[in-house]
């Protein structure tokens, strides 16, 4: 049970975030004024295992193209995967073309403001869910990425690392802190996020600059060394089957027919891992078609 002194410390934590986040929040897009409800899910999308400075200008092309989903929902799955050039994960394509199609179809063209309507929408997991009804609705509800993570786990459990993911006791404690009014929550759910990315480093954090230093667990126990299981690794890019993957969708991408499976063939040496790629692509709806054919992005 926690003592009056931990209550205390616990609840000066998020006033002291969001007063921070007013005064140092970058500029970003998502965050301006009048920015729409389809613009942060496209964003949420396209920022997840993408580095914010490049789905910037990805995301600007995108809305000039597309800035409502009955416009993407009226062009072509190939046109979304094409638009989405090298952001990686193209998948993510697919799944923004299918939830505007789902948009468009039962939602008359509005993204809807409640988390059951959201996660009925194809390709939307909880996270993306939160993220939309948080930031583009205002709604109350936690929303936990790998930067609050590490802002919890050392700031209120006073440890290095945040360790593998939990997603039910992350929420549960990022709830904890949340505050009840839903403008404060919005800006607590940012700035934690803001303070992991910029200030909270998984490598050297800035210490000197982080507002609740004087609050924080780890820093009272003098900087533990994480001890507990290590979240997991992303295996290398170079020679991986991502690598493969990514030279045929390139190929697609660029072509405006089928693309021989010839081509295929060389564009990598080892065949095995070639063919397991393009199956991947197959099975996957980023590439339809078939050696006496050819390859070619979906219609």
């Amino acid at each position: 049970m926690q003592g009056a002194g931990e209550e205390e410390r616990r609840a000066s934590i998020p006033p002291r975030v969001v007063a921070w986040f007013a005064q140092n929040a970058r500029d970003l897009p998502w965050r301006r004024p009048g920015f729409s409800a389809w613009g942060v899910l496209v964003s949420e999308i396209m920022l997840q295992q993408t580095p914010v400075a490049r789905v910037i200008p990805r995301l600007e092309q995108w809305l000039d193209r597309w800035p409502t989903p009955d416009a993407l929902a009226a062009d072509s799955p190939a046109e979304a995967v094409r638009a989405w050039q090298s952001l990686g994960y193209p998948r993510r394509a697919l799944a923004l073309h299918a939830a505007a199609m789902a948009i468009s179809e039962r939602h008359a063209g509005v993204v809807p403001d409640d988390m059951d309507a959201l996660l009925a929408l194809p390709g939307i997991g909880d996270y993306t869910a939160r993220a939309v009804a948080a930031f583009a609705y205002g709604r109350p509800v936690p929303v936990v990425d790998v930067n609050t993570r590490r802002v919890l786990a050392r700031a209120v459990h006073g440890q290095g690392e945040a360790g593998p993911a939990r997603t039910r006791a992350d929420l549960a404690a990022m709830q904890e802190l949340l505050p009840s009014d839903p403008t404060e929550a919005q800006a607590f759910n940012a700035g934690a996020m803001e303070l992991g990315q910029t200030v909270c480093v998984a490598r050297s954090p800035r210490c000197e600059a982080c507002p609740i230093a004087e609050l924080c667990a780890w820093r009272a126990a003098g900087y533990p060394a994480y001890t507990g299981p290590a979240a997991p690794r992303q295996a290398r890019y170079e020679g991986s089957d991502r690598q493969v993957r990514g030279l045929i969708m390139r190929a697609l991408r660029h072509s405006d027919g089928p693309v021989p499976a010839e081509a295929i063939e060389l564009l990598w040496p080892d065949a095995v891992q070639r063919e397991r790629a393009l199956a991947g692509l197959l099975r996957d709806g980023l590439a339809v078609g078939a050696p006496e054919t050819g390859y070619r992005l979906p219609d």
